[in-house]
Formats: C-alpha cells, structure tokens, sequence
C-alpha cells in the first residue's frame, strides 16, 4: 500500500516538474520582466533552451556565430525578437526562424559580421508585421520569399548595409499577400533591377539616403498589384524616375535629390496630392494639373457623380479597383455578393451602375463609343493616343498638388520666352543681328582698302554684336526646343554648359561692345581734336594694344560668374542675376557703374567734338562733321538701348526690384540686344563707302563690274582731287594777298599745307565710314 501511493505521488507530481522545468529562466539570462514573459541574455555563444511561454526576447552583445536550425522552434508563444549588437554573428542557417506562428517582429541590429542569410531562414511566419535588419556586412539583398506573411500591413526595414549594391528582380515577392512598406534607406545600392517589386501591393517605399544609388529602371514597379502610394527617393544620386508603375503614387519625395533634373510626364503621376522636391521648376508641370474636360466627359462625369452615391469607389492602397477584360477586379473584394452584382451590372452593360470613376475612351472618337461598351483602364493604357488626348484621368476632380518648393520670382513657371510676341522676335532680332555682323566683318576684311584705325574699330564692335547675336540665337532654340515643358529642362539647362556659354557670350558681347565704342568715341575725338598735328596721328599698333587691354578685361568679367562670381544659372536666359553673396553684388555694381561711366565719356567726347565742329574758326569741312553725327547717332542709339536696363538692373541689386523676371525678358529680348541688330546698319550697310567696298568685292568673282569701276574711279577722284583742289584754291589766294604784303605769304603757305594734309587725312577716314 505504501508503494502504491509513493508511485501516485511520482506520477501526479512528474509533470508538475516538468513544467516548472520548462518555464525555468535560462541561468545565462536575466528574467527581472518575467511578467510580461521577456527574457534577456547578454553575452552567450550558445542559445540556451527558452520557456516555451516566452512571449520577448532580447539578446544583447551576445557571440555567436550563427542562429541554428530551429533555435525558437520549442517557442510557440513568442511574438518578438531582438538580435542586437552582435560582432560573431556569421550566418543565419536554414529555419532559423521557421514556422513561429505567433512572430509579429524580428529585428537584427548591428551585426557587422552577418554576411549570410539563408533563403529559408525567415519561412512560414504567417502573423509576421514588422522585419528589420540593420547595419550588417551582408553583400546581396536577402532572400525573403518564403515568410508568407498574411498580415494587413507588412513592413520590411533594411537599413545601412553599406555593401549591398543592388535590389534584384522579384526581391519582395512572397513576403506578403497584402500591403507591404519597404523601408531601404542608407545603403550602398547603386540600381534597382527591373521587376523589383514584382507581385507586391505596395504602401511606401522609402530609398532615401542611399547616395550611391543612381539608375532605377524604367520596369522597376513593372508587375506590381497595387502601389506605391508613397515614393521617397531624397538625398540619393537618382538620375531619372521610371514613366510606369506610378499611376497610384499619392506622394513623392525627392529633397536633395540634385541629380533627378527630370521628372517623367505629368501623366504619370495619375493621383499624386503631395510632392516634396528639390528644384522649384518642377513644381511647374503640377501646377495646372486639373485636366479640361470635353463636353462628352463633362455628361459622363456628371451621370458618373449623380448614381455615385449608390456606388462609391475608394482609391486607397486597400482597394483598388480596375477593369480587366470585362469585370470589375477590385484588390481587396468586400463580400462575393457585392462582386457578383458589380460583375453583373458591368456583364448587362448597366453603364451607370458599374462605371468605375476612372473611366477612360482613349483615342476613340466621342460618336464611335456607345454605352455598354468595353473601356479602356488608364492605370494600363500605354498607348499614345493616352498621352495625345489626355493627360490626366477623365472624371478626377482634379485635387491641386501641394508642392514645394515653389517656384521663386527668378524662376516663374514659363517658357524662357515668356511671350508669344518674344519668341517671334528674338528670331528676328538673333537672324538679323548675325547676317548683318557677318556681311559686316566679311567685307572689311576683304576691302582693298588699307585697314585704317576706323576699320579695325568697327571689326571688333562687328565681332562683339556677333557674340550677342549667337548668343539670341542659342536662346530662342533652347525655347523652342523646351517650349510647354521648360519646367522639366529648367535644371538641365541652367546648370548644364549650354546657359554658361550663353552667360559668357552677352556678357562678353555686351562689355565689349560698350569698350568698343568708347574707344570708337575717343578716337574720332582725337582724330578731330588734332587733326593738324601729325606727329600725335593714332596709329594701328596703338589701337591694337588699347583693344589687346578691352579684351581681356571683358574676358574676365565675362568668367567670372562662371568660378562663382555671382552665377548665370539664376534665371532662363542666363544672365548675371546672382545677388546673394556680397562679392555678387560687387561685380553687378562694378559692372554697371563702368556702364554707366562709359556713356558719360562718350556724352562729354561728342560735346567736345560738337562744339569744335560747330567752331567758325575750325575748318574742318563737311566729312569731319558727317562722320560725327554718324557716330553720334549710333553711340546714342545704343546707350537708349541700355539705359533701362542699367535702371532697373541697379534696383534689382539694391533690393528694390521695379520689375519682375517675365517682364524683363521684354528689355532683355528687345532693348538689350536691339544694338546688335541696329550697328551694321547705322556704321557700314547703310553708307556709300561700304556699297563700294560690296560692289567692288562681287567684281572680283564677275559681278557687277560696271558699278564697281564706278566706285573705284569715285575713290581715286576723292583720294586725288579732295586735297589737290583746295591746293590751288589756297594758292590763288596767296597770290592775290601777295600784292598786298609778302610777310603774310609764309604763314599762309603752312596752313595751306596742313589743310591739305588735313583735307586729304578726312578723305582717306571718310572712305571706312561715310562719303
């Protein structure tokens, strides 16, 4: 009797024991938050065996080497685990975590030495919501097809892993069977492969911080079922975003995202609310995003919202209806008994009831599509009748996009040539400016004539109205080159060579051409000013080093914006706008005072010439004063031209704008250039001299033969006759003044001779300028 009951007392005490046995804490561990069933262990290099109630579990700066084979396997109440801060840690084998049906988070943390996972590791973990995996030395993006998640909203975070390079083909597919977000940000991808997000519902996809990732291709959300409704891309080297699988995308992010010069069309981003980018001109393409409807949408869409009530559509990341074939599929159906009645609305051609808001008649003649027929999905139409009829969905109220940054007043949303009226013009005033500079220095430099000072003058002041109109000529073909869209070439032309090497030409051109003048100025000045004094005559060697010293001052003004002086990526037409930092405010101000100061000289020069012209004791004679007013008309001319832009140029850099960016363009397009365009004429097309020099040249190919000797016998008459005439004029004179007193004859005798030379000096000067 006494053994039967001591057996009874080891049977019913036995699993007593055992289970105590089993809830044990590890002696390895610390269980201080028993309560809440969370074991934490520090410092092992084995897994010891867990409780199997243990619902928490941290391993803290522990060294081993792998998780094994079914290590939480006895574990069938865990929900959480944390690897954290292991530098042993090599690989995660085969069912290292392998069917816990009651996992909801994995995280592994700063395990430098983790560089491989088996594609079986993480496998049937049906209830799984959150795994993340940060900073190990893994060299491949992990395999994780087989955790079969059934989770609502399943989210992968795989962050800082400096050595993985690239998101191969079908990377997520399999994690989940509903909503995934992927959170992949700071890492060392360099591309995401095509397909990479094949058979996902996508939430977000977050990629900022990866710095080395440059090319996502253009399929890379190609086979994806729904999403992503969120897109963050900031601070990454991303060249171009892909034109399809963004139809869904609610919001993008792309701050500092200095590489991305160029988003894909506007059509694209079908449902887009919010856009954080980097440059303001992109925000451009959404600003007008609300689509026009015809009068056919306009009937649909109202019917559409009439019978809406009865039936609504979500456009959200859980339910995402389309059209394929001839049902309506929705991503998350809400009973089988709405589906069938959708199905069958839509079968009979019940148009009202079942027409999905996002209908779309793409490319079909309004009178060709009848109720009941099959519509085209917009979410899969690629066609291009799409992007030529339509840019966005037909009955979308058409929510304005929140975008940032906006557009600032260098940078308006428009065309270079903001104007209809401009861009017909700088055509014109381009075409003109460098015909007419071209036949100018062609036919100077071909002159039989000596090249005289003058002449060499009006080639640089031809070269320098040349420079400006290549300059008008690269803008206008960059204008029609962007006309519609310039928002998505704004940065790529701003920043690029092509708006430096505008910047550098009217820069150039324009500081040159004012030297130019200046000098033209002095010299005719000089010349007239001591016109009897030969030995102080200006020769070509003189101007050429006064020229030598204008170009390479104008070459240094015109490359400075481009080392960081203020900057011609300011604004569309590439000029100098740049004011933010003192030394740019320096150079503006420089740059328009020595404007400015030139158009004085040469207002107190033509003063000066004026009133020695004008002189009754000045004998001068008619050529001086032609060639003076000549000048006159064409210095003045040029500085009416400039002067509001000087003004209102000035204002701009002393913070009191009197005038906007698209309005300056009128000055800029038609003022500041119309000299380019007006100095051929008004210095040598104009003028008898150079119809000569034209003439003359068409002869030596067997044109015009007859007008040419006509202008070469009127060339040696005024060479010979001007000064020969007025020889034997003064002599007579002298003679009769003779009789009355011989002392006078000397002094006569020399002013005769300087008003020959005089005479005969005008002569030559007129033939380059004006007979």
């Amino acid at each position: 009797m006494q053994v039967i009951t001591c057996a009874l007392f080891t049977l019913l005490t036995l699993p007593i024991s055992t289970v105590s046995e089993a809830d044990s804490c590890p002696a390895v561990c610390e269980c201080s938050e028993w309560k809440t069933h969370t074991i934490s262990c520090f410092d092992i290099d084995i897994l010891p065996r867990f409780p199997a109630s243990t619902e928490t579990l941290w391993l803290f700066e522990t060294r081993l080497s792998s998780v094994p084979v079914d290590a939480f396997a006895n574990m069938v109440n865990i929900s959480r685990i944390y690897i954290s801060v292991d530098m042993t840690l090599q690989r995660l084998e085969r069912h290292s975590f392998y069917s816990l049906r009651k996992i909801t988070h994995i995280e592994i943390r700063n395990a430098k030495s983790l560089t491989y996972i088996d594609p079986a590791a993480f496998k049937n973990l049906p209830n799984l919501k959150y795994l993340g995996i940060f900073n190990t030395g893994l060299t491949r993006f992990p395999e994780l097809s087989n955790i079969h998640s059934n989770d609502m909203n399943f989210i992968l975070e795989i962050v800082d892993h400096p050595y993985i390079t690239e998101i191969p083909a079908n990377s997520f597919r399999g994690i989940t069977s509903d909503v995934l977000t992927v959170m992949l940000y700071g890492n060392g991808f360099r591309e995401i492969q095509h397909h990479a997000f094949n058979g996902t519902k996508l939430d977000q996809v977050d990629l900022h911080r990866n710095h080395y990732l440059t090319k996502m291709d253009e399929r890379a959300f190609t086979g994806t079922i729904s999403g992503p409704m969120l897109l963050d891309v900031s601070l990454t080297g991303i060249i171009s975003l892909p034109a399809t699988g963004l139809d869904s995308l609610r919001e993008l992010k792309a701050r500092n995202t200095w590489a991305l010069k160029k988003l894909p069309p506007i059509k694209t981003f079908k449902h887009l609310t919010i856009a954080n980018l980097t440059y303001p001109s992109h925000c451009c393409g959404f600003k007008n995003i609300k689509k026009k409807r015809g009068f056919l949408e306009y009937i649909i869409c109202n019917l559409t919202a009439f019978y809406d009530q009865h039936h609504k559509r979500s456009v959200g990341p859980l339910r995402m209806p389309s059209l394929q074939g001839d049902s309506v599929v929705s991503d998350q159906e809400p009973n089988d008994r709405s589906h069938r009645e959708s199905e069958q609305d839509w079968s009979r051609g019940d148009f009202h009831g079942s027409l999905h808001y996002h209908a779309y008649f793409g490319g079909q003649p309004d009178e060709d599509v009848g109720f009941g027929e099959t519509l085209k999905n917009p979410q899969e139409d690629t066609s291009q009748d799409f992007d030529s009829r339509y840019d966005y969905v037909v009955c979308e109220e058409g929510e304005e996009v929140a975008c940032a940054p906006v557009p600032d007043e260098f940078n308006p949303c428009e065309d270079i040539m903001g104007f209809g009226f401009l861009r017909v013009s700088v055509w014109f005033v381009s075409l003109l400016a460098v015909l007419g500079n071209v036949v100018v220095l062609l036919v100077l430099l071909t002159s039989h004539y000596k090249l005289s000072v003058s002449r060499f003058l009006m080639c640089h002041l031809a070269f320098a109205d040349l420079c400006m109109g290549i300059y008008l000529l690269l803008i206008a073909s960059v204008d029609i080159h962007t006309r519609s869209e310039y928002y998505n070439h704004a940065i790529d032309w701003q920043t690029g060579p092509g708006c430096g090497l505008a910047g550098f030409f009217t820069v150039f051109a324009s500081e040159l051409s004012v030297y130019t003048l200046t000098v033209i100025t002095l010299e005719r000045w000089y010349a007239i000013t001591f016109a009897m004094r030969l030995d102080r005559k200006l020769r070509l060697h003189h101007a050429a080093a006064v020229m030598l010293g204008g170009w390479i001052f104008c070459l240094i003004l015109a490359v400075l914006p481009l080392v960081g002086v203020s900057s011609y990526q300011k604004v569309s037409i590439c000029l100098p706008m740049d004011t933010q930092s003192t030394v740019a405010q320096v150079y503006i101000l420089s740059v328009l005072v020595l404007n400015i100061l030139a158009f004085f000289v040469i207002c107190a020069c033509y003063f000066k010439i004026y009133c020695a012209v004008h002189n009754p004791h000045y004998r001068s004679g008619s050529k001086d004063t032609n060639i003076a007013k000549r000048m006159a008309v064409l210095i003045f001319t040029d500085f009416l031209c400039m002067a509001p832009i000087s003004f209102y140029a000035m204002s701009a850099v002393l913070d009191q704008p009197l005038i906007t960016v698209s309005n300056s363009k009128i000055l800029l397009v038609l003022f500041y250039p119309l000299n380019s365009c007006a100095n051929p004429f008004l210095y040598a097309i104009f003028t008898k001299a150079f119809m000569g020099d034209v003439f003359i040249l068409l002869s030596k190919v067997g044109l015009c033969q007859q007008r040419a000797q006509l202008f070469r016998g009127q060339t040696v008459s005024s060479k010979g006759s001007s000064g020969t005439y007025q020889i034997r004029r003064d002599k007579d004179r002298i003679r009769k003044e003779g009789r009355r007193g011989q002392k006078e004859v000397p002094i006569h005798l020399k002013m005769c001779y300087h008003q020959a030379v005089s005479q005969q000096k005008s002569s030559e000067e007129s033939q380059s300028l004006d007979i």
